[in-house]
């Protein structure tokens, strides 16, 4: 009967420390071009805070120095996550606020999901430029690779410094104010197209692609759409109705003053003949 009730008073014990200390839940990764912050949920109470310790798949845990005994939901694992193709999983411990003592000597934590950089990160939108030769034969496009949170020999990397040759582009466009679409594949940063129409107007899409990734993560952000120029844009394409009525209404009140203009001037003079008329005398017969 003793040893019941020691037991249930132990773990009466243990169950009031650790529920002081709530466990952390929605343990998730988000990485955009190798920026990973690793968050959680809930906001702690004033009587603990979180640590994050972190390691590769059946290495040693490690803490980053920014990630022990915090308030925060968030940790920025960018900087510690260095072997970007391996895998890794993390525990966020609820813990005593820092300089704070406890009985406990092992504190509740949560695992995170596993995380692989190299697979898993997003690729952010690229930029492009475009280039339309003056025979309008040629449309080249320019694409430059989003830059990434990985640096190297204090140079910050880009998308094509970590993924080589394994990196693609995908090209998609069609005619401006049409629905149909083509695709085209990149393998270089320089897309040449001969195959459009002269004088047309396209619009044009670009995001990173890398066939070698799971099917849900080949393809990066989609860039903002360009569109080249119209050489062939009907009269009322270029400009609105509202212009073109402003345009009407002025050109028929700069006539309207002209022939105003004309009038009054024909009328003063017609009077200026017919007084002068009048005032000469008439001749001895």
């Amino acid at each position: 009967m003793t040893m019941m009730w020691t037991l249930l008073l132990l773990f009466l014990g243990t169950y009031s420390a650790s529920g002081s200390f709530p466990r952390a839940r929605n343990v998730t990764w988000k990485s955009t071009n190798f920026k990973t912050i690793l968050s959680w949920e809930p906001k702690p109470l004033e009587d603990y805070s979180y640590t994050v310790e972190f390691s590769v798949l059946g290495g040693n845990k490690q803490r980053s120095p920014h990630c022990i005994r915090s308030p925060a939901t968030l940790c920025d694992l960018s900087g510690a996550l260095t072997a970007l193709k391996a895998c890794y999983t993390a525990d966020v411990l609820s813990e005593p606020l820092l300089g704070a003592k406890s009985d406990l000597t092992e504190f509740p934590y949560t695992s995170s999901p596993q995380f692989c950089p190299y697979q898993e990160t997003d690729i952010g939108r690229p930029n492009f430029k475009m280039e339309v030769s003056e025979d309008k034969k040629k449309t080249t496009l320019y694409v430059t690779d989003p830059l990434t949170a990985v640096f190297k020999d204090g140079r910050q990397l880009n998308i094509r410094d970590i993924f080589s040759d394994q990196l693609q582009y995908k090209l998609t466009y069609r005619r401006n104010k049409s629905t149909g679409k083509k695709v085209l594949n990149s393998k270089t940063n320089t897309i040449e197209l001969t195959d459009l129409d002269q004088g047309e107007s396209y619009c044009f899409n670009i995001q990173a692609y890398i066939p070698s990734r799971a099917v849900d993560k080949q393809l990066g952000e989609l860039s903002h759409t360009q569109c080249s120029e119209d050489d062939n844009q009907h009269f009322f394409k270029v400009y609105s109705v509202s212009v073109i009525a402003a345009a009407i209404f002025l050109f028929l009140l700069l006539i309207g003053i002209i022939v105003a203009v004309t009038v009054v001037c024909c009328k003063r003079r017609k009077k200026a003949l017919k007084g002068g008329k009048e005032g000469v005398p008439l001749q001895n017969v």
